[in-house]
């Protein structure tokens, strides 16, 4: 308990909440309180730097689905006027590069197109009408020319081999990686598509990647953030990775190409690096491309480097070799002297820069937030931020850092919210290093009472407990249920150096739980919390975490919630689908002899201790979660259910490995509160 200071982060959301005195639980978070905010995303700043564009999405519980509108306003502030309205979502906003319109993605005709409107919002026109959906679309910089992506079928289907089965359902599989994520393989490769651009009509489009099987943008999320034009609009460079099958789900070597759009040749840059190179964005003159980069082959939460590669010389270099951190979100100035960009720290994402003249970086922004989106506007940075306390809302930065707020999405939805508290703790471990734990108290904390406690196991594995505002563990929602949330950032977790990232693959079942059990230790012997009512909730290797944890807390707690968590080892190896991930992070097979790492692992699987399991124990599964299997919840609730031991199954049909629709959401957040109330209260 050295080195505490409490951190009241109440302060951080006026003007966008003005809180009550009132104690009522009316004003505190409720799940559909949560479904009733809009979630700001996506800012980008006009070509006159004088206009913000950004989408708000908005969601109709009864009707159990949202819809996104794009928003302008001006990069000093004001009001923000909403320029789409149509019955469906509207995507991918951005200006042309004339700043006399501006282009999105809308389904309004029946499949995905591009769409441009005045800046006013008037006008609207479909400017594409290809066939099938487009992903993701960019202009050039001179504008005349269009990029979008598109899904390509290259695969048969079983009714392609068998074309007199016309109903036959079934899938005949050769090869690995027919599943990714939450979806099987629909038989269809991502691609780039050209084409010429004039003032509202498009050309015929070229695919830079014919015939290809491979994917650009990378599934399972990658975005346009993927795809960069040259200044010049004569070069792409791209994020593939070209390898299939097998070949794909051991190894994350994506690399960067450049294609010439006269030339049509294409070309890797990013050789020999083994490991992930992604997110190119070309200088302000063209002569330098930057990108983010794992040196490390198979290892997902390597650090993320500033590889900035010369387009004269055709050699990169590592910019960020002094930096202890990883880096993305890259961001030039408009002089190209400095880059801008995202990384976490100490349980928040910050604003960096880097001066390319001396390689310095300094960190740009300060507090307890976290930055998930930046533009340049001039000598100002716009950034999108969210906390803890505050979901995310748009903020200007000036040359100082100094930060002023632009919009207020949320204000009149939470002005009587009464929020919870955050203080950050310094707990020292049991190989005597130091801990960042966050812990969160209920609104109107009274310390002469006694409150129940949970301990956050977060997923990841390497996954940092930062600043983040979720809309399912949502920190707000369990103070406000009364419960004090106790969330370390235990070993394996970015943010705190490499070393402490690093140590926790091949020792799941090592440091890491040790680190989980000094942090509620240490929280427990507050007088305010009671020792007696202690519980441990987290979601995939958090849910695995509280599954052994189930098996060696030592009665520690009264109660355990579980979601799409690890349980059979052995069985998660030969189910998930990129094993690159089981490889590193568990040694590599179980059947794979002297190899020390491996016997570790395998040693510490949940199930092996399902014998010792004597807590009740909420189980919650999605049957679309193709990382962690359905299958291994089910198998620890049966194992508790056969043991005897109180334990209930929640399972989500439709969902994976999180729960996205609105009314699943709260049906979620009901089956946890009743749970852990039930065992606590």
């Amino acid at each position: 308990m050295k080195n505490m200071h409490f951190i009241t982060l109440l302060a951080l959301l006026l003007p966008v909440l003005a809180y009550t005195q009132a104690d009522s639980p009316s004003s505190r978070f409720t799940p559909e309180l949560l479904w009733k905010l809009g979630r700001v995303s996506e800012p980008q700043v006009s070509p006159d730097e004088k206009t913000i564009l950004f989408g708000v999405s908005w969601y109709n519980l009864a009707e159990n689905k949202g819809n996104r509108d794009l928003f302008i306003m001006p990069v000093t502030g004001g009001e923000a006027k909403k320029i789409t309205s149509f019955k469906g979502s509207e995507a991918n906003g951005i200006f042309r590069p004339d700043g006399k319109k501006i282009g999105f993605l809308s389904a309004e005709t029946g499949s995905m197109q591009i769409w441009e409107t005045n800046i006013d919002g008037t006008k609207p026109v479909q400017i594409s009408k290809v066939e099938g959906d487009i992903s993701g679309f960019s202009y050039s910089p001179k504008g005349n020319r269009i990029l979008f992506t598109m899904r390509v079928k290259l695969d048969k289907t079983a009714n392609d081999i068998y074309p007199d089965l016309p109903k036959a359902n079934a899938r005949i599989e050769e090869d690995l990686m027919y599943r990714h994520w939450d979806s099987w393989s629909d038989f269809s490769y991502s691609h780039i598509f050209i084409a010429p651009y004039t003032d509202g009509k498009l050309g015929n489009a070229v695919d830079i990647m014919k015939d290809e099987r491979y994917d650009s943008p990378m599934l399972p999320w990658g975005g346009m953030e993927q795809i960069a034009w040259n200044p010049e609009g004569s070069q792409v460079a791209y994020t593939c990775k070209k390898l299939t099958g097998k070949a794909y789900s051991l190894s994350t070597n994506s690399e960067i190409y450049l294609y010439d759009i006269v030339s049509k040749g294409t070309r890797n840059i990013s050789q020999p690096n083994p490991g992930y190179d992604q997110d190119p964005v070309f200088s302000p003159d063209g002569k330098k491309i930057v990108w983010r980069s794992m040196a490390r082959a198979g290892f997902e939460a390597d650090k993320d480097r500033i590889m900035i590669y010369d387009m004269a010389s055709g050699k990169f270099s590592d910019y960020s070799g002094k930096f202890d951190q990883s880096s993305s979100g890259f961001t030039w100035a408009n002089n190209g002297k400095t880059l801008f960009f995202l990384s976490g720290i100490h349980g928040t994402t910050q604003i960096f820069s880097l001066n390319l003249g001396d390689r310095e970086i300094r960190q740009f922004s300060h507090g307890v937030h976290d930055y998930l989106a930046i533009a340049v506007a001039g000598k100002n940075i716009i950034g999108a931020k969210q906390s803890m306390l505050m979901p995310t809302e748009l903020f200007a930065l000036d040359a100082s850092g100094s930060e002023t707020q632009l919009t207020f999405t949320n204000a009149s939805i939470l002005k009587d919210i009464h929020s919870a508290k955050v203080e950050e703790r310094w707990i020292t471990t049991t190989d005597k290093k130091k801990m960042q734990v966050w812990v969160i108290y209920p609104p109107d904390f009274n310390p002469k009472k006694k409150y129940p406690a949970l301990l956050f196991c977060e997923g990841g594995p390497q996954s940092m407990v930062s600043q983040f505002f979720s809309y399912r563990w949502n920190f707000q929602m369990m103070a406000a249920n009364d419960y004090i949330v106790v969330a370390p950032n235990r070993r394996g977790l970015p943010g705190f150096g490499q070393e402490w990232n690093d140590q926790i693959s091949g020792d799941y079942g090592g440091q890491n739980m040790k680190d989980y059990l000094v942090a509620i230790d240490s929280l427990s012997a507050e007088p305010y919390i009671d020792k007696n009512r202690l519980g441990a909730v987290g979601a995939s290797y958090g849910g695995f975490s509280v599954l052994w944890l189930a098996g060696h807390h030592e009665k520690r707690f009264k109660v355990f919630i579980s979601h799409c968590g690890m349980f059979n080892l052995e069985d998660q190896y030969l189910t998930t689908e990129e094993m690159w991930f089981v490889n590193w992070d568990l040694g590599g097979p179980y059947w794979e002899k002297n190899n020390p790492k491996v016997d570790r692992s395998y040693a510490n699987s949940p199930h092996l201790f399902a014998d010792k399991w004597d807590t009740p124990i909420l189980v919650i599964e999605g049957e679309n979660d193709f990382r962690i299997p359905y299958t291994q919840g089910m198998a620890a609730y049966n194992a508790a259910k056969l043991r005897g031991i109180p334990a209930k199954y929640l399972h989500f049909p439709e969902e994976s490995h999180w729960v996205l629709k609105p009314q699943n959401s709260v049906l979620w957040q009901r089956e946890f509160f009743q749970w852990l109330d039930k065992w606590l209260k």
